[in-house]
């Protein structure tokens, strides 16, 4: 520390460049600090530094005997109470993941103790060096917090053991799913509905949720015991309902729910299976050579879609190339709102069918091939539904949403259908085509990385910085935290290093994410571990990627 306090009295009043002098490695006596990355300007992107504290002197040796679950929960806890304490000083920050817990890099375990990375916002006048400022936080401040944030005595201990035991337990709940048969639980009481339309909170006085007798399961969790609520089961399940009645609140919960949820959130007691893959309508997207005729055949102009690609897809060609692109990298379930489907890619019903022969309709409506989905390659579906009852035909489960509560009418769904009977045709001619993975040109990558200065960055979470590259990612809605944005585009990097072409990209990509992922990404800490559906899902929007089938 003495080094680092010398070194910064010789800045006062320097050219704020000359903070470059302070990169190295201090020792703090109970903690070593290390300043990797000094800004070059204080307009540019903050300083990472790092800060690591041996297990002895933290209190907390006892954490590493538990779960990995548990751990990653206790390093969130860690993250967050220094987050807390930086408030006092804002020119301090650490990276969060907002309401879930994911596997982030703010707060590292290891063999030795515990590893808190974070950024600081050197202070200037201008472009000169306030260095009597840095001092003081660097030297008086900070130690505070890191010794406060990991010091066992210093933190809320019952917080701190019912924030990690329900992020294990919900660990637990997700996997029953599968042995259950379910794709999705939600749990008696939970709340769904959130703050606003801009807040990730929970609604004050919402309604708590209550599954419905017929549906109604019993999961067991190692810390709270038996739990009971909802089971959404494997197959195909609409969602159905009246407008404003929770249609759409209970599938944003579940799709949000493929990560834990901390204690507070309303969520903390809904899971989904991690392979949930929501899709939906992107006009002017990008599709990279790949085979849509389950789908999309014959196309005007003797344009075939076996080997499809365009820079500005339509709505039904953006849906069915998402649907296809998340088989390849590994759905298991495909979540789906009719509020933002393409209407020709979801059902052709009777009179339009009427109008236009099937010879002169190339798409294949999801209506049809959704059962080959569930019994070809046994992925389930899970559709929010309230203009089209052709889809009823299909439904394995039935859920209307009345008053924000749960109702099955699958029984009743089948008696409507004898009522009713649909006189639309099955388009579907033709078997599920089962398709191999595309693959990847690896160099392509790396010459996008070598003319954009090798930068990789998260712009928010709409957008990755990939080199020169800046690719719109907006559509993805599962994405919690632009630390998994920066993430895909560091794994993006890792793929880039090796030549040639890559036989089977997500599969690659699930390798190099396997243990402990971050060991070969930079000392960074506003990184989190993404899905592979994501990364794949992201790639797959990167325009002048290369793929090839």
């Amino acid at each position: 520390m003495d080094l680092l306090i010398a070194t910064l009295k010789k800045l006062e009043k320097q050219n704020y460049r000359l903070y470059q002098k302070i990169k190295g490695q201090y020792d703090f006596t109970d903690f070593t600090l290390f300043i990797d990355h000094v800004q070059p300007d204080p307009y540019a992107s903050a300083s990472r530094l790092r800060a690591t504290r041996a297990w002895s002197l933290t209190g907390l040796e006892w954490v590493k005997q538990q779960s990995p679950a548990y751990q990653q929960a206790a390093r969130d806890f860690i993250a967050r109470r220094f987050a807390e304490l930086a408030k006092q000083e804002n020119s301090l920050s650490i990276a969060l993941t907002g309401q879930t817990v994911l596997d982030s890099t703010a707060v590292i375990f290891n063999d030795e103790g515990i590893e808190l990375r974070f950024r600081i916002n050197l202070p200037a006048e201008g472009r000169d060096i306030l260095a009597k400022k840095a001092l003081n936080i660097l030297t008086f401040h900070l130690p505070k917090f890191v010794r406060r944030a990991t010091l066992e005595r210093e933190l809320d201990k019952q917080a701190f053991i019912q924030h990690c035991q329900l992020i294990e337990d919900q660990d637990a709940m997700r996997n029953q799913l599968a042995e259950q048969g379910l794709v999705a639980f939600v749990a008696n009481g939970s709340i769904l509905p959130r703050l606003a339309g801009d807040s990730d909170l929970p609604m004050t006085e919402a309604v708590p949720f209550q599954a419905p007798s017929s549906l109604q399961v019993t999961l067991s969790t190692p810390n709270q015991g038996l739990i009971t609520g909802m089971g959404i089961p494997k197959g195909i399940t609409l969602i159905v309902g009246g407008g404003f009645h929770g249609k759409s609140t209970l599938l944003t919960a579940l799709e949000r729910s493929i990560y834990n949820h901390i204690p507070g959130d309303g969520r903390e007691r809904v899971v989904m299976d991690t392979h949930a893959m929501k899709i939906r309508a992107e006009e002017g997207r990008c599709v990279h050579h790949l085979n849509l005729s389950n789908y999309i055949n014959h196309l005007p102009m003797g344009k075939h879609t076996h080997d499809f690609s365009t820079q500005d897809a339509s709505g039904s060609t953006s849906q069915a190339a998402w649907l296809q692109e998340s088989i390849e990298a590994g759905a298991k379930t495909l979540l789906i709102d009719e509020d933002t489907s393409a209407t020709n890619f979801m059902i052709r019903d009777e009179r339009m069918q009427a109008l236009v022969s099937k010879g002169d309709e190339p798409i294949t409506p999801l209506v049809d091939r959704i059962g080959q989905l569930r019994d070809t390659l046994g992925i389930s579906t899970l559709i929010v539904m309230g203009g089209s009852g052709d889809y009823l035909d299909v439904a394995d489960t039935v859920i209307q949403m009345h008053d924000y509560q749960a109702l099955d009418v699958t029984k009743k769904a089948k008696v409507v259908i004898e009522q009713h009977p649909t006189l639309r045709r099955n388009e579907c001619d033709t078997p599920l085509t089962i398709l191999t993975p595309r693959q990847l040109n690896r160099s392509g990558l790396q010459k996008l990385l070598a003319e954009g200065k090798f930068r990789v960055s998260a712009k928010g979470k709409g957008s990755l910085r990939f080199g020169k590259e800046l690719t719109d990612i907006s559509a993805l809605e599962q994405l919690e935290s632009t630390s998994e944005i920066n993430a895909i585009g560091w794994l993006w990097f890792q793929l880039a290093q090796q030549p040639g072409w890559s036989t089977n990209p997500a599969l690659e990509m699930e390798k190099l994410l396997d243990g402990q992922w971050y060991a070969n990404m930079p000392n960074q800490g506003d990184l989190a571990k993404p899905r592979i559906l994501d990364a794949m899902a992201a790639l797959n929007r990167l325009r002048k990627a290369q793929f090839k089938g």
